[in-house]
């Protein structure tokens, strides 16, 4: 076995040790915004996790940590994260409703093509350029709500728009590249003869 597959099958690393930490802080954020109405710690440990997940992308691109444990369990703290917050933020924000609502259609069939693909390839494929602009949005359309407590309807929709704009996109994207995959129209990266 060489070292990058040796790499690769690692279950205990650092990156994934930051995305257990993320899927920790859910049910605290949870628990602060929805039940506490204590919306900056709310926004503040949200904004942490968005830090770790930046460390943990950088910590297994520049230190040799990526696992595929952890390209799978990065985009599903990611996605827990996201839905979470944007589920709290519906009870102050009633148009939250719609990207929380394509965020779970996305992302049940996003998962479910990819593992399919991971199924039929063996491999697993991190994110592109384009969902991680996506996420980016989200978030800080998510932390813009958090933090201007009266935030005006006008600039609200606008940014949900946004978001939703970019969330159409990624879906786009990944979800005719993973079909083609499964129909056997496309290599995925690095699979070229």
């Amino acid at each position: 076995m060489n070292k990058k597959n040796e790499t690769e099958n690692k279950i205990l690393t650092v990156p994934n040790l930051l995305s257990l930490l993320r899927l920790l802080m859910i049910p605290v954020i949870i628990w602060l915004y929805a039940f506490r109405k204590d919306y900056f710690p709310a926004g503040a440990l949200l904004i942490l996790s968005g830090l770790t997940d930046l460390a943990d992308g950088y910590i297994a691109r520049h230190f040799n940590a990526v696992s595929n444990v952890g390209k799978i369990l990065d985009p599903i703290a990611d996605k827990l994260t996201q839905a979470a917050m944007l589920f709290c933020l519906v009870t102050r924000f009633p148009l939250m409703a719609a990207p929380f609502g394509f965020l779970v259609i996305k992302e049940l069939f996003i998962g479910t093509t990819g593992l399919l693909m991971i199924r039929k390839t063996g491999k697993v494929v991190g994110a592109d350029f384009h969902g991680k602009v996506a996420t980016t949005l989200l978030y800080a359309m998510m932390v813009l709500h958090i933090f201007w407590i009266d935030i005006t309807p006008e600039v609200s929709a606008a940014t949900i728009v946004v978001c939703l704009a970019s969330m159409c996109f990624t879906l786009l994207v990944y979800g005719s590249r993973n079909m083609r995959v499964l129909r056997g129209r496309e290599d995925l990266p690095g699979d070229k003869k």
